[in-house]
């Protein structure tokens, strides 16, 4: 959308305000709100100055200056905001001799990653399509203090409140038992089609949303494939809607993996195919599991690098308390089809030959999606180029494997500081064509052990009722 149709559809809409967005490293949005009589053409040539030494990840205090540059093709009304406002997402520039992109900015990189997929392959796209699980609850606390910690979450759905639960009607959704439950289990059915509904206003298309297997708030919304860069912008738009949707309701949305203890987890499933102008690249009838020989050497490179993507794709403490066996959440470095303990599944229900493709399930909503889905694409790529064969697919229940088989089977991270180390083995993959950079992936990991070191120094109930009788 160029300058004049925004200013078109600024009057049209009777717009009052512009919104600026922007992610940090760590995949937060941050925002900067202007009148619309700023809606020129300097907005769009000089941008709005932002102190970048105030946002995780980025510049130091004394080179704090920086520039928001907006793009102008990722603006929509926003429905979130009383007064009419028109947001748009941004560009993060460094300044210095001259206004460049700067290397840290989580949308850059994604925006590279896709020119580098068109230098290796001209005419390809990236394609993706992710599923968004979330828990909804009635009421959140937590604190975290010297003398005391706590956390309390509770949702009207949930078995645990059938005894105490003051306004209790009965059905309530027992322990695992919420998939694709039916009202008036299901209470969230008419806010999901309602948050659908405002996605769809902003361009987000979708396949469906239901209830998830949680029984305690989980649910999910799927949207329509789009490419790499465009799915990264709507992936934080999907988010935005949800948890301020939720708010205006006097509910609390979290894409955290594991918020309740024993209870499934939440994911974000990424489906992903490289495409022409015909269609899918991964399909071939006659292939194992009917995908192409690149589409199997694009699976070998994710598997390969599997341990050092985790640490973009599951980068927080609490991602390693899904990723555990019995919740159908992937524990090893394994492809299959239509077997959802797999890391890598090829969905048995598929039948398009033009959107053939598979679903990397092991990521979660922690995940900075332009990193993220980035990173995926870098190990794809590596894949190809060294043509890594992934080998037959492996259709089995990993989760009930014999100990001396499962033994045989790469297993994944098993926590966010391994994860990061792996990454700091392996990384040359990601730096190829300068997608990703090595300030960017020294910033990304001193955040990420930051994070460690802070949440291992503190005491958790557990651990009172483990050790305290000591």
């Amino acid at each position: 959308m160029n300058l004049e149709k925004l200013v078109a559809t600024a009057k049209e809409k009777k717009i009052e305000f512009v919104d600026l967005k922007l992610s940090d490293l760590l995949g937060a949005w941050h925002h900067i709100t202007i009148p619309v009589s700023g809606l020129t053409s300097e907005l769009f040539e000089h941008g709005v100055g932002v102190d970048g030494s105030s946002l995780p990840g980025f510049s130091k205090i004394e080179k704090g200056d920086m520039i928001l540059m907006p793009d102008p093709s990722t603006a929509f009304v926003d429905a979130i905001f009383e007064r009419p406002t028109l947001s748009m997402i941004g560009n993060i520039m460094e300044v210095g001799d001259s206004v460049e992109s700067y290397s840290r900015d989580p949308r850059r990189v994604a925006t590279d990653a896709e020119k580098l997929l068109g230098e290796r392959l001209p005419g390809t796209k990236a394609v993706l399509g992710p599923e968004f699980e979330f828990y909804i609850f009635d009421k959140v606390n937590f604190f975290q203090g010297p003398d005391s910690a706590f956390y309390y979450l509770d949702s009207a759905e949930a078995q645990w409140n059938a005894a105490d639960d003051e306004e209790n009607l009965g059905f309530k959704i027992p322990y695992k038992k919420g998939y694709h439950v039916a009202p008036p289990m299901d209470r969230m059915f008419n806010l999901r089609s309602h948050i659908s509904a405002l996605l769809e206003d902003v361009g987000i298309g979708l396949k469906y949303h239901h209830h998830e297997v949680g029984g305690g708030g989980q649910h999910e919304i799927e949207v329509k494939f789009s490419t790499l860069l465009h799915m990264a912008d709507q992936s934080m738009l999907v988010k935005y809607i949800v948890k301020n949707e939720c708010f205006r309701q006097n509910k609390s949305a979290t894409f955290m993996p594991k918020p309740l203890f024993n209870e499934p987890g939440s994911g974000l499933h990424v489906h992903q195919y490289l495409a022409d102008d015909k269609g899918s690249l991964f399909f071939d009838g006659d292939g194992p599991a009917r995908f192409s020989e690149l589409g199997r050497f694009y699976i070998g490179g994710m598997l390969k690098h599997v341990d050092s993507l985790l640490a973009f794709s599951n980068p927080s403490t609490n991602s390693f308390k899904r990723l555990v066996p019995g919740f159908e959440a992937p524990v090893a470095g394994t492809y299959s089809v239509a077997n959802r303990t797999a890391c890598i599944r090829i969905p048995g229900y598929q039948r398009d030959p033009k959107t053939m493709r598979f679903e990397f399930r092991p990521g979660d909503g922690t995940m900075n999606p332009y990193l993220g889905y980035a990173a995926m694409l870098m190990a794809g790529l590596d894949g190809i180029k060294n043509k890594i064969d992934p080998g037959l697919p492996l259709n089995k229940n990993l989760d009930q494997l014999p100990k001396e088989e499962l033994a045989a089977i790469h297993q994944l991270p098993t926590s966010l500081n391994k994860a990061l180390n792996a990454l700091e083995e392996d990384n040359a993959y990601l730096l190829e064509g300068g997608v990703f950079t090595e300030d960017l992936l020294e910033s990304w990991v001193r955040l990420k052990r930051q994070e460690v070191t802070e949440i291992r120094v503190r005491p958790t109930p557990y651990e009172f009722e483990t050790y305290y009788d000591v």
